[in-house]
Formats: C-alpha cells, structure tokens, sequence
C-alpha cells in the first residue's frame, strides 16, 4: 500500500489509438500512437505534433545522446532505425538473426549503447507466451544478445549513475535488475522488486524510485517493492514518464485495453494523463 492518499491525474491529451512510449525530449513529451502509426510529440499546452510515421507494431524510441531518435522497426525485417536530424531515417543496426519475433522496448545509455528486449512470441498475432531475451546494440551498431528467459520483458529503465539495467518482467510480476559490466554486457541478475500487477512501462526518479505502470494504476515502488506512491486510473497504463521543466510531472499514457483482437485505430480512448511526482526525473529514459 501506498503511504499518501492517490493523486487525481489531469488529461493533457485525449483521442489516442494506443499510446506506448513516452520520453521527456528536446522540452517535449514524445510518445508512439502504435495503432495509428505516428510519432508525437506534445507540448506543455497539449498541442500535439506528428514527428514521424511509421508502419507496424511495436514501434518504440528513446534518444541517443547526441538527440539522435532510435527506432526500433518490426516492418521490412528486424530493424534498430536512427533519424537523422534532417528527419531521415536510417538503418542504425540489423536486428535479423537475434530473434524470429517482434522487439518490443528500447533505453539508451550515456555512452550510446541501446538495450532493447523481444518479448519471444507474437502476442498480437496471438500466440501462446514463450520467454523473451534482452540485447544491446552499441554505437557501431554491432548486436548481441545479453539475457533470456525473460517473462514478456517490458519497460526498462537506467539508474541515474548508469551502472543498473531495470527491465519490468510483466508476466512475472517483477522488476528484474542487472549490473552493466564496462563493456555494455549484463551480469548479477536479481529481482529488485516485486509487483501486484503486471508491469508495463517504467521509469526512474531522483530518489532511485521506480514509477511502473501496472494494470490499473501506475505505482511509485522502491528497491525491495515498498509502494510510496500510486496513482489510480479508470483505463489501462501503458507506460509512464517523469518530465515537464521541473523534471516532477509524471505523464502517464493509458487506453480502454480489449485485448489484442480488440484494438484498432478507430477506438480513441487513449489519453495522456499528468500528475504531480514528489521527486523528480533521473536516469534514462
């Protein structure tokens, strides 16, 4: 349980297909409308702008820290994307040979390294789960695969010092950790918390607090799953992202879930909603 009464959250933006995504970029919220094939970004008076398009779902993002978008691409082949800031689009690693499924989520280190997981099965074609793996790219593009036997990995988050990977496990109810060795590898895996719910879309806070989205409700939980925060929802969370000028607005992008079968382009019930955090961004994304 949470220590405080839950905040009520304010929508910034609504008539979303399915928001997925969100990043604190460029004095932005960006963030993936999957199922209508768009890239937003969204300023601090809910005028949404479309950056980009792109076919197939996922489609997630984060930046590189020069600013640079990754993209990662399920449509004509397994693909790490990178736009260029004349807005092309270009191949920035080869994914094909890692995994025969879609990738899912992406985070970026300060060094440009890219984590990005496939979560082992097509779940919107259906299929019955299978474990997932975790890979990085480094910035020569050259791919490896880090970890597997991961349970539909998700949302994946950097401590702010860069030396832990957290990756939400949504089938496992879980938050798992690793330690970054100084070659981008893994190692000292560990649950860092457990979950009630299944755990989507993450992101770090200032005080080393994980917000996690989380069937109905997005929860603020520390090392250990002691919940200090949540924040209560009349749809699913997708993901969550700390930012705003203070770094302390929790954007949380949340949607009516049918199931696979049921989403489509034409049912807009996404919004982006915010809410005061009691500490701010840190980390990546």
């Amino acid at each position: 349980m949470s220590e405080r009464p839950a905040p009520r959250p304010t929508v910034l933006i609504e008539g979303l297909a399915l928001g997925e995504s969100p990043r604190w970029h460029d004095g932005k919220l960006w963030l993936s409308d999957w199922l209508a094939g768009e890239v937003l970004s969204v300023a601090a008076d809910g005028v949404a702008t479309v950056e980009l398009r792109m076919d197939g779902v996922p489609f997630c993002f984060d930046p590189l820290p020069d600013g640079r978008l990754l993209i990662v691409s399920n449509t004509g082949g397994r693909r790490l994307l990178r736009r260029e800031p004349g807005g092309e689009l270009v191949v920035h690693a080869d994914l094909t040979g890692l995994a025969d499924h879609p990738w899912n989520e992406i985070v970026v280190d300060a060094h440009g390294n890219a984590y990005l997981n496939c979560i082992g099965f097509d779940m919107m074609g259906g299929q019955q789960p299978r474990p997932g793996i975790l890979a990085v790219v480094t910035p020569d593009g050259a791919a490896r695969v880090l970890a597997g036997d991961l349970h539909f990995p998700n949302g994946m988050a950097l401590t702010p010092d860069g030396t832990v990977l957290i990756v939400a496990e949504s089938h496992a109810k879980r938050l798992t950790a690793f330690d970054i060795a100084a070659d981008g590898g893994l190692r000292n895996r560990r649950v860092w918390a457990e979950i009630d719910g299944c755990p989507d879309g993450i992101c770090v806070d200032a005080e080393g607090a994980v917000w996690a989205a989380a069937m109905d409700r997005c929860v603020r939980v520390h090392e250990g799953g002691k919940v200090t925060e949540e924040v209560v929802l009349d749809r699913s969370p997708f993901a969550c992202m700390l930012g705003g000028p203070d770094g302390d607005t929790l954007f949380v992008v949340a949607a009516e879930w049918r199931g696979a079968e049921g989403m489509s382009p034409d049912v807009r019930t996404g919004q982006v909603l915010t809410v005061r955090a009691p500490a701010p961004h840190a980390g990546r994304p």
